[in-house]
């Protein structure tokens, strides 16, 4: 039987410190968005990496909740999948209705690098609040070895997510205010130490897949751009097609990237 520990269990100030490191993690990648180097072909390519973890996220999240949807492997939970079915809606088209509210009467307007960081960082955060209910269950279980395990995972992922969020102001003349971005930083990690709170105390498999369907829907709206963006026409068909091969391999490169850390 795993060895536990009921005084490590019972240490609310521990349980508080690793769940803010785990949380708070995401800041690591802060300098990214300052680096002189993520201009041109580089920032071409980091972008298309942060697509790539985004989709790795969201077969992460969506293999993470079909335990709960398919708990006899192929019949799904009828109550469950409901709520991950609306949640997945609500979070898409809610986002596509203020998106586009925003900017109406400016169609051919780009999408604003801000509000892209915006969306991306308010869908990690919703992944990250389940990343912490999970941190709090796993915590008050007292199973020391599967503890660490969670700790160290969800601290390396969290880190490549704060990649995503400042994706949108690479290779742009958009400002970079440090407030702004270090805002988006802890809409997207505060999250874990919300939902380690929640879980330290109360579990709920329900909660938890609404709000695995909230992230999904929210990643795969933001994706949409974010791909439109990458792949606009340039000058000519040669610089085109080269910085198509670019964004290929980035997109599997950040794909291949968010699987090696969730391995680890």
């Amino acid at each position: 039987m795993p060895a536990s520990s009921p005084g490590v269990v019972a240490n609310l100030p521990l349980f508080l410190a690793f769940t803010c490191a785990m949380g708070l993690s995401i800041f690591l990648s802060l300098p990214l968005v300052y680096s002189r180097r993520a201009q041109g072909r580089w920032a071409v390519g980091l972008n298309a990496a942060a697509i790539g973890i985004l989709l790795f996220l969201l077969a992460d999240i969506f293999s993470d909740a079909a335990l709960i949807l398919y708990p006899n492997g192929y019949v799904a939970n009828g109550e469950y999948a409901t709520a991950f079915a609306i949640g997945c809606v609500v979070a898409f088209l809610g986002l596509y209705a203020v998106d586009n509210l925003r900017r109406a009467g400016a169609a051919n307007r780009p999408a604003s690098p801000r509000r892209l960081a915006a969306i991306i960082a308010l869908a990690i955060g919703l992944q990250n609040l389940t990343e912490g209910l999970v941190f709090g269950n796993t915590w008050t279980a007292g199973v020391i070895g599967l503890l660490a395990v969670v700790f160290v995972g969800f601290f390396l992922q969290n880190v490549t997510e704060g990649f995503p969020i400042t994706s949108p102001f690479l290779g742009t003349d958009a400002p970079r205010p440090k407030g702004t971005i270090i805002g988006l930083f802890l809409l997207g990690g505060v999250p874990t130490i919300a939902g380690g709170l929640i879980g330290y105390v109360w579990s709920s498999p329900l909660f938890v897949v609404t709000f695995d369907a909230l992230a999904i829907g929210a990643i795969a709206y933001v994706i949409l751009p974010m791909l439109r963006v990458a792949l606009r026409p340039l000058e000519t068909r040669e610089l085109s097609a080269a910085r198509d091969r670019l964004v290929y391999l980035g997109v599997l490169v950040g794909f291949i990237l968010g699987f090696a850390v969730n391995a680890l």
